[in-house]
């Protein structure tokens, strides 16, 4: 598959990804203003009320969605914040079909999850970003071999060449992070950042 064809497949699946979860949050919207004056909220915070719900869940999503980009753990307030949210909406939608019976609060509950899931499949994609193809000439040489008579403070054997893998693990793909430009190469993390720091010193 060619990167255009890449692109192109990314492109069209984030464009239902977000259809889907603009259908579901409309819908989980109806629902929850339509409970709440039911049970005599006010028009307006019976319309506040599910974009507090959802837009809570939306907010933690996208925390979390930062996170999985830079390589971070998810914060704790966000995973608990979204646990509450998707608690609430899906409890609201249920109870909104709830007279109706348990088919119609299946039928009911069913935008909240819908609108969940489209969220963690949106964190999903960025999380597990596909490695870029590599042709021979470019694929950095992680194999290296000590030089034989030098030796850094603290008797650990110097790994030469240190710069040019780098420098070409950076040219085959310049959005590579840092902790996974480490795992890739064999280097620390504060390796790999000093390594940059001077090959950005040297291009400047």
């Amino acid at each position: 598959m060619t990167a255009d064809n890449k692109d192109r497949y990314r492109s069209l699946t984030a464009a239902a990804v977000l259809l889907v979860a603009a259908i579901a949050a409309t819908v989980s919207f109806i629902h929850i203003e339509s409970l709440a004056v039911r049970y005599g909220q006010p028009w307006l915070a019976a319309w506040l009320l599910p974009v507090s719900i959802d837009g809570t869940v939306a907010v933690s999503s996208m925390a979390m969605l930062r996170a999985a980009r830079l390589s971070m753990s998810a914060p704790w307030l966000a995973r608990g914040m979204l646990l509450l949210a998707v608690a609430a909406t899906l409890a609201c939608n249920i109870a909104y079909g709830l007279p109706h019976g348990w088919p119609g609060a299946l039928l009911s509950g069913w935008p909240a999850v819908a609108f969940v899931g489209s969220a963690e499949v949106a964190i999903s994609m960025s999380r597990k970003r596909p490695p870029r193809d590599r042709t021979p000439d470019t694929q950095p040489d992680t194999k290296r071999t000590p030089t034989p008579g030098k030796k850094r403070p603290g008797g650990r054997t110097p790994k030469p060449d240190t710069d040019r893998v780098v420098r070409d693990a950076l040219a085959a793909d310049p959005d590579i992070t840092t902790g996974q430009l480490a795992t890739m190469t064999g280097l620390s993390d504060r390796t790999v950042r000093r390594v940059k720091s001077r090959l950005n010193g040297a291009s400047t």
